[in-house]
């Protein structure tokens, strides 16, 4: 198991182990009032059986609060005559103050391990992000978020949602499993500031508003020169406003899926293939890319040194050379490693690590 997954597991059992103990104060909670409204009922039908024909339902329901709670108001129902109703009355006393006892203490458990448990999850959230380095932001309030969200963590990489509600939030959790969230406007400086932003590799700004992917991909610029910014629209005439804002790539979701339809139509072999590529190995295995930074310590030496066909389910397709933008497809083993250049890989997720590794300088 690679240290990615079993980060995720412990933090999915921590987790596991807050909710459940919330769920079991809960559980508690609605048996004390179900026990409550019980002996409640109960002493509304005895009072009324004891006072006989003259006792109205409000009479015993006063009765039987008044002696729940142990005020000492004078009695409505005369018992002095009545043994019965008297020992009715110290039955009810004593098994009902211990019920309501039990329902306050255990509302108050409720309600303050609630309360705990939300400023903990935030805190803890928060402690999370600030450790946080070159992970990634899903900014949005549209569908396409749950998507993008998902290819990331499937693939290894840390990421931060960043939504306007907090049931976006409570519904990533379902949906993903324990991922850090921040509510609040994407496009405000302290939220994504928040949602680590100046330590991030890349953020997406997915909203259903052009004008709040505008608002956000500009902001997220200025606070962030060097970041990697991806946002969505679906009309053409923004392309050019979003890249001027300072967006590095621009996604239609409606001009994609038309080109998926009509690859569905031409080339269904091709889709095939690339839909079992996505599915095979657990859905994890895909075209990556490996950046060599400038402290690498494999600068100036062969590709071939890297050893990249040893490494399990990995295959190099192309080298992306620093300052072209054209590919170099199945370059040769002798080709020198440069800083900046990109190794584009077919691996899945334990294979993208292992070469990450070999080009990582010493140390970092």
């Amino acid at each position: 198991m690679s240290r990615v997954k079993e980060k995720r597991v412990a933090r999915q059992a921590r987790l596991s182990g807050r909710m459940a103990e919330f769920h079991r104060i809960q559980k508690r909670l609605e048996l004390a009032i179900f026990a409550l409204v019980l002996v409640t009922a109960i002493g509304v039908v005895g009072y009324m059986l004891i006072g006989g024909d003259g006792t109205g339902l409000i009479d015993a329901i006063y009765m039987t609060f008044i002696t729940l709670t142990t005020v000492g108001f004078t009695e409505i129902i005369d018992m002095s005559a009545n043994p019965a109703g008297r020992v009715f009355t110290m039955f009810l006393l004593l098994g009902g103050m211990g019920i309501v006892t039990y329902t306050m203490l255990t509302l108050a458990a409720f309600v303050i391990e609630g309360q705990l448990r939300h400023i903990f999850t935030r805190r803890q959230m928060q402690r999370r992000i600030g450790r946080m380095k070159d992970h990634f932001i899903v900014c949005g309030d549209t569908f396409a978020r749950w998507y993008v969200t998902e290819e990331l963590i499937k693939t290894g990489r840390n990421v931060v949602l960043v939504t306007s509600s907090q049931e976006a939030i409570d519904e990533a959790a379902e949906r993903l499993g324990d991922i850090p969230g921040v509510m609040g406007d994407p496009s405000d400086d302290d939220i994504l500031i928040e949602a680590g932003v100046l330590e991030a590799a890349g953020i997406v700004f997915s909203m259903a508003d052009d004008k709040d992917n505008l608002l956000g991909v500009l902001t997220a610029r200025r606070l962030s020169p060097g970041l990697r910014i991806i946002a969505s629209t679906e009309r053409p005439e923004t392309i050019a406003k979003l890249r001027s804002a300072g967006a590095d790539a621009i996604v239609s979701p409606t001009h994609i899926g038309g080109m998926r339809m009509a690859s569905e139509l031409i080339r269904p072999t091709v889709v095939s293939f690339l839909d079992q590529m996505l599915r095979v190995g657990g859905g994890t295995l895909r075209v990556e890319e490996v950046k060599i930074r400038k402290e690498s310590p494999v600068i100036g030496q062969t590709l071939a040194s890297l050893q990249v066909e040893e490494i399990a389910g990995t295959l190099l397709l192309a080298i992306s050379h620093p300052g072209r933008e054209d590919a170099e497809f199945k370059p040769p083993p002798d080709t020198v490693l440069e800083a900046g250049m990109r190794l584009v890989i077919m691996t899945d997720m334990e294979g993208r690590e292992v070469l990450e590794e070999r080009v990582r300088a010493s140390g970092s």
